[in-house]
C-alpha cells in the first residue's frame, strides 16, 4: 500500500496513469489496494488525464437506481466512427458493449428554460455505438480505481446520428450484437436504468464542468445493452439496434 498523503496520492495516480497509456505497460493495482482512495479522488485524476491527453469526445453514464451515479470522460483520441478498425496486443482482454448514444447537435437550453426537457431532445441526436472496454490496470482493480481509469474506456465506435429519434423506444429496445460466429444479443434488451434519455439528463446534471463539461459535437453514451463479455482474439463486431442502425468495429491483433 502507498503510505503518503491524499494529494501525493492521486498525482501518482494520474502519474501511473499517463504512463501506462504512452508506454501499454498496465499499472499494477496492487499497489493501491487499501489505500484510503475516495469518489473525489477518482475524479480529480479523470481530470488530470484530460489535461494532459484531452480533449475530450464525450461521456459515459451509470445511472442505475440500486448503485451510485457515476460517471467518466471518453477522450476524443479514442473515438471512432463506423465501420472501424482497432489494433490492440494479442491475447488483450477487450470488452465490447453496445449502446444507446446521444450526440449534442447545439447548445444545450439553460437549465430554467421552459419546457426544458423537449428542449434537450431537440439539440441531440441518437445513434448506436460500441464501447470498446480496457483497463489500464494489472490484477483486480477496486470499483474507484476503475473510475479513475475513466471507468475503464478504451475507445467509442460511433453509428450513424438519428435526428428525429423521440419516438423511438429508449428503455426497451430491439437489438443485436455478433462478435465473430458468436451471437451475443439476439432479440430484446433493456438500457441500464431504465432509460437512455433519463441518463444522458442524469449526466447533464451531474457533470457540470469536470473535464470541460458537456459541450457540442460530444457523445454521451447510456449503458450496455449486452452486459460486459470480453473478447481476446481478432474479431469483426457488428451491432445494431432497432430504429437506429448498425454500428461495427473490426479488432484486430498485434503478435
Amino acid at each position: 500500500m502507498i503510505d503518503t498523503t491524499q494529494d501525493d496520492l492521486t498525482a501518482s495516480l494520474i502519474d501511473a496513469m499517463l504512463e501506462a497509456r504512452r508506454s501499454g505497460r498496465p499499472v499494477d493495482a496492487r499497489g493501491y489496494t487499501g489505500a484510503a482512495f475516495s469518489e473525489r479522488d477518482a475524479y480529480a485524476v479523470q481530470a488530470g488525464i484530460v489535461a494532459a491527453c484531452g480533449p475530450v469526445g464525450g461521456f459515459k453514464v451509470a445511472n442505475k437506481p440500486d448503485a451510485p451515479r457515476i460517471m467518466a470522460p471518453i477522450l476524443a483520441a479514442d473515438v471512432m466512427t463506423h465501420p472501424a478498425e482497432l489494433v490492440v496486443p494479442a491475447g488483450e482482454p477487450i470488452g465490447i458493449e453496445l449502446e444507446i448514444g446521444f450526440r449534442v447537435d447545439a447548445p444545450l437550453p439553460s437549465r430554467d428554460a421552459p419546457d426544458r426537457r423537449l428542449r434537450v431532445a431537440e439539440c441531440i441526436s441518437a445513434l448506436p455505438v460500441i464501447e470498446v472496454v480496457r483497463t489500464r490496470f494489472n490484477g483486480e482493480a477496486s470499483p474507484l480505481l476503475k473510475l479513475a481509469d475513466n471507468q475503464i474506456n478504451g475507445g467509442l465506435v460511433l453509428g450513424a446520428p438519428v435526428k428525429d429519434w423521440q419516438d423511438l423506444p429508449m428503455g426497451a429496445v430491439q437489438a443485436s450484437l455478433r462478435v465473430g460466429d458468436t451471437m451475443l444479443l439476439d432479440g430484446a434488451a433493456q438500457v441500464p436504468g431504465g432509460d437512455a434519455f433519463e441518463n444522458f439528463l442524469a449526466l447533464e446534471e451531474m457533470v457540470g464542468d469536470h473535464c470541460g463539461g458537456l459541450t457540442v459535437g460530444q457523445v454521451v453514451i447510456t449503458g450496455s445493452l449486452n452486459g460486459l463479455p470480453y473478447v481476446e482474439t481478432e474479431a469483426a463486431i457488428l451491432g445494431r439496434i432497432d430504429g437506429l442502425g448498425e454500428v461495427s468495429l473490426h479488432l484486430g491483433r498485434l503478435g
